[in-house]
């Protein structure tokens, strides 16, 4: 039992501080992305969460450059671009996708002119790694009150909005009939939808944001239609990816004699995505056990 103890475990993980704050950071993010997620996924609104994971790196990429933590600039130009794609795009999915285009243009030009910036005028190291693919063991104890007042925000937006969210998710017509303020409670998604997307990159990075925001709710919603249910799913499988993540990264530097650790984006990542084959596989799986002999 030792063994396996230690074969799972490698020293010092649990003492850790910067493991205790990766794995509490990781889990409000899981679930603030999670629940999030899930509406992203009904409303077809992937592409504008992708969008605003390049907007968060230019807010990320430019907080650094004037000194400030990334954070701010992750979330605080998040939730101005959601605003400006919500303001020009339409509720007709061809506007809606032509906003989330030129939003997404502009975020990827000013992303590679603050990074230029700051690598050429800073003593920071590592500037790409941080704010594309994400750095969370150097995430400072401080940031945790902030990342979890901030998810606590979003959440409430969103457990506010959530009927009249889910009516027009699934029919805009019958809710904007029945006194839906559905451009109101649109453009409230779109800002909760910045705040999670801005606290996902902190995790995984901008540009691997929409992993954790997409992934767990695509694959909770192939095994259950249930919203809660689902909701709940997407958790369970975001904050288990989130914590193997950061378990197989710390790890990572024993597993060989260079003593370097793997990015934890990247396990992250990777286990989503076999959560989600998995999850196709059991829908399949069940689909062949239904049909009638």
């Amino acid at each position: 039992m030792h063994a396996l103890y230690t074969a799972i475990f490698e020293p010092g993980f649990f003492a850790s501080p910067q493991v205790h704050v990766a794995v509490s950071i990781g889990a409000v993010v899981a679930v603030v992305s999670a629940v999030t997620g899930v509406f992203t996924v009904m409303r077809g609104q992937s592409f504008a969460g992708h969008a605003l994971g390049d907007v968060s790196a230019a807010g990320g990429s430019g907080a650094l450059l004037i000194g400030l933590s990334p954070l701010a600039g992750f979330v605080g130009l998040g939730v101005i671009g959601s605003a400006v794609m919500d303001l020009i795009g339409v509720q007709r999915l061809r506007g809606r996708d032509l906003a989330t285009g030129i939003v997404l243009g502009a975020a990827i030009g000013l992303s590679a002119l603050f990074i230029h910036l700051t690598s050429i005028s800073s003593s920071i190291t590592g500037v790409t790694q941080q704010i594309l693919f994400g750095s969370i063991f150097a995430v400072t104890p401080g940031t945790l009150p902030v990342v979890t007042a901030l998810g606590v925000i979003a959440l409430a937006v969103l457990g506010t909005v959530g009927r009249p969210l889910l009516l027009s998710t699934v029919s805009p017509d019958i809710a904007a009939a029945r006194g839906v303020p559905v451009r109101v409670v649109g453009l409230l998604y779109m800002l909760a939808l910045a705040v999670s997307v801005g606290l996902s990159s902190l995790v995984v990075g901008a540009i691997l944001s929409t992993a954790l925001l997409i992934g767990p709710p695509a694959a909770a919603l192939r095994l259950t239609r249930r919203m809660a249910w689902a909701q709940l799913t997407a958790c369970l499988i975001g904050v288990l990816a989130t914590w193997l993540g950061v378990l197989l990264a710390y790890d990572s530097y024993y597993w060989g004699a260079s003593h370097e650790s793997l990015p934890v984006s990247f396990f992250v990542v990777a286990i989503i995505f076999v959560g989600y084959l998995a999850s196709g596989l059991r829908v399949a799986r069940g689909r062949r056990c239904s049909r009638p002999s």
